[in-house]
């Protein structure tokens, strides 16, 4: 598979949605995932990322102004364990409580479906990430709509055992800008990961587009010892 710049990618779909970024620095160190939202209306530009325990929540900035939160607040980001779980919406409690109780990711997300917010039918992306023994693994996922009907629900996993050094994987929601909006297809996309958090923070916030840009997460967790960085960005303050 060819390796894209996550850049480029960015900067030339000017509404990717939400996405998520999974992979190992380029120095081998580090487990690295970052997460970003988007946002069209006054309601889903309304947010802002604040850290939760180990993970972190969507927060309305301007709690006047939130209309409906069904599918806008939620945890995007939980950690059991030795296992770190990002996703798109409420499907990361899903997960967690899957996990829990020893079912799969897999299984975890067999009683979900896409978003119920038709025309778009948004997917549900997801990915896990697992450190144990100096070894790190990690899968993603999406719940799609079935070429925009909402009577079936197109389910794949993705799964990267022994994560190579510098190799990312990149999932979003939407091809790009639509109405409706079209969904993602095909693989998560190989994009290069840097040793850097800062860097690769700098990198996805400047090349998000700047009217639609909402938040973004970065983490980089120590696979030796377990240890992490995390940078939030806002764009409200």
């Amino acid at each position: 598979m060819e390796m894209l710049s996550l850049e480029k990618e960015l900067r030339e779909n000017s509404y990717p949605g939400r996405g998520i970024v999974i992979g190992r620095s380029e120095d081998g160190k580090n487990a690295v995932a970052a997460y970003f939202i988007m946002g069209r209306s006054e309601n889903s530009r309304n947010r802002i990322f604040v850290e939760e325990g180990e993970g972190i929540r969507t927060q309305a900035f301007d709690p006047s102004k939130l209309t409906d939160p069904s599918l806008i607040i939620y945890a995007p980001v939980r950690v059991l364990g030795n296992k770190t779980i990002v996703t798109n919406g409420d499907q990361t409690d899903t997960i967690y409580e899957g996990m829990d109780k020893q079912l799969t990711f897999e299984q975890a997300l067999r009683s979900r479906e896409f978003e119920p917010d038709g025309p778009n039918y948004t997917p549900r992306i997801s990915g896990i990430m697992h450190i144990e023994n100096g070894r790190y693994n990690y899968a993603m996922s999406i719940l799609k709509s079935n070429n925009g009907s909402p009577d079936a629900c197109n389910r794949f996993t993705f799964a990267y055992e022994n994560a190579q050094a510098g190799e990312g994987h990149f999932i979003h929601t939407y091809k790009g800008d639509g109405n409706p909006l079209p969904s993602f297809e095909g693989e998560p996309k190989l994009v290069a990961i840097p040793n850097d958090i800062d860097a690769f923070t700098d990198l996805l916030w400047n090349s998000l587009n700047e009217d639609n840009k909402v938040s973004l997460f970065v983490r980089y967790i120590d696979i030796a010892s377990g240890a992490y960085e995390t940078r939030i960005v806002n764009k409200n303050q």
